[in-house]
């Protein structure tokens, strides 16, 4: 599912039109964005933590030459599921 289907089954499900659901799915991604940047945690009940974590450097290698390179530390972003949401999965 991209970006497109998604905003047209939240318009169909919430009886909404595309435009103001594109708005609110747009309003959500950046309320995430900017709670992570801030470092905070965006927990959704039953779906799940959005939330960033500190990556330790390491070493990795170059698949075309085989070589050894360093990869710095950093901070990426992580989701981790909710148990309603790793429910209605399995």
């Amino acid at each position: 599912m991209n970006k497109l289907d998604l905003v047209n089954a939240v318009a169909e499900k919430a009886e909404i039109t595309k435009r103001e659901a594109e708005r609110a799915i747009n309003a959500m991604v950046e309320s995430i964005e900017e709670a992570l940047k801030q470092g905070d945690r965006v927990s959704l009940v039953g779906f799940g933590t959005f939330e960033v974590r500190d990556r330790k450097p390491r070493v990795g290698r170059n698949p075309q030459t085989g070589q050894e390179i360093r990869i710095p530390a950093g901070r990426v972003p992580s989701f981790k599921a909710g148990k309603s949401l790793k429910d209605s999965i399995g």
